[in-house]
């Protein structure tokens, strides 16, 4: 059969995006808004009406299409936004690295052969690529910051509640929020305005960072040093005091179990697929959901009230003071270096280590882009309701760099 100049295109275009997309879809703006002219990667977790939401996994794929746009999908659709497609991911957002061995595995532009990193790996691939001007994803323990960092973008970690995740498939409804990454720093701000539940309110600046040095500090690679540092002296000739502690916060949080909060609310959410097409999962998204079983009732009730008390603490500690880390530990590494399951796991813990800490203090966050160091960021993290402080800083270090 002769394929028609469209339908080459289409081929030529599917084999471009793919493995950033799951599904692309061709979806008409309905009206002007904020975000006329701009398109969005929706991360494969939220519903879009007539799509079915495979959240990153083949066992998913036989679920009817969604009848309704998740809440977010909703408001970007209502600003104007059109939608490229479902952006690939970890299945089920279970991994910092993005990895999926059923969709393939988005790379980062800016390496080669390196991951985009993950969870929301396509989407950071797509905006990194220019296929799409936003991603919109999700941040359980660093989904939005990890693969911005890796792929040059800016990633922002909202606070959780302010904004809802109504029709997204959870990971961990203790720590999940809604992620979003772009290319310029310009499109956070009105981007959140359409997404919250109330528009960002009028903010200044931080006029002082913490670098702690007993967290996030350690096991850095030579090149996120340099670039960290070349980071904190643009901040100092911005007039940001730059303060180096130990804090005994850190001694504590270190200490929390954290992984136990994904490993039991991935099973309480997926535990039918775990029960029933357990073979079919990634396998290493399956042994982390396995974790739940060594986890008692009494000691996940410890950890819920030991987190809830490391919220109240940061809160205090913080307040209006962001913690200054790399958002990641690593470069990007390379795909071909993460088959062995020990490195997997070793290289997964370090992309992680500094991200989650948003996460567990309820918090937000931002990873901006280190100019003159591709694939680093710099972090800057804040008790909940400081995201109008953290944009605002963004948005002041954009000229700065």
């Amino acid at each position: 059969m002769t394929q028609t100049p469209q339908s080459l295109l289409d081929a030529a275009r599917a084999r471009a995006l793919a493995p950033d997309f799951t599904r692309t879809f061709d979806d008409p703006v309905e009206g002007e808004g904020p975000l006329s002219g701009l398109n969005v990667a929706v991360k494969d977790l939220f519903d879009v009406r007539g799509q079915v939401t495979r959240a990153g996994s083949l066992v998913r794929k036989d679920a009817s299409p969604a009848i309704k746009d998740a809440v977010a999908v909703a408001r970007l659709r209502g600003a104007g936004a059109g939608f490229v497609g479902h952006a690939n991911m970890t299945e089920f957002a279970y991994s910092g690295l993005g990895l999926n061995p059923h969709f393939g595995t988005p790379l980062t532009p800016l390496k080669e052969g390196c991951i985009a990193g993950g969870s929301t790996s396509g989407g950071a691939s797509a905006v990194a690529r220019g296929v799409a001007d936003i991603a919109l994803g999700t941040d359980t323990g660093g989904s939005a910051r990890i693969p911005a960092a890796f792929c040059g973008l800016f990633g922002f970690k909202a606070t959780a509640q302010s904004i809802s995740r109504e029709g997204a498939v959870p990971l961990s409804h203790s720590l999940d929020s809604v992620g979003v990454l772009t290319r310029d720093v310009g499109l956070l701000r009105p981007v959140l305005n359409v997404l919250r539940d109330r528009p960002l309110p009028a903010s200044s600046a931080p006029r002082a960072v913490i670098v702690p040095e007993n967290f996030g500090m350690d096991g850095l690679d030579t090149e996120v040093v340099d670039a960290f540092e070349a980071a904190l002296e643009v901040l100092r000739a911005s007039g940001v005091s730059v303060r180096r502690q130990t804090l005994d916060f850190f001694e504590d949080y270190r200490a929390l179990p954290v992984w136990q909060f994904s490993a039991v609310e991935s099973r309480a959410h997926h535990g039918a697929y775990f029960d029933q097409t357990r073979t079919e999962l990634d396998p290493r998204v399956a042994s982390r959901m396995a974790r739940a079983d060594g986890v008692t009732g009494i000691e996940f009730a410890r950890t819920i009230a030991a987190r809830e008390a490391l919220i109240a603490r940061a809160d205090r500690l913080f307040g209006d003071t962001p913690v200054a880390l790399p958002s990641v530990a690593i470069m990007p590494p390379k795909l071909d270096d993460l088959n062995d399951d020990a490195t997997y796991d070793r290289i997964n813990l370090l992309a992680l280590r500094n991200t989650s800490l948003a996460n567990v203090i309820d918090g937000c966050s931002v990873s901006i882009p280190i100019t003159g160091h591709p694939g680093t960021g710099l972090m800057l993290t804040a008790p909940a309701g400081r995201d109008a402080m953290l944009i605002t800083m963004a948005e002041t270090l954009q000229g700065a760099w």
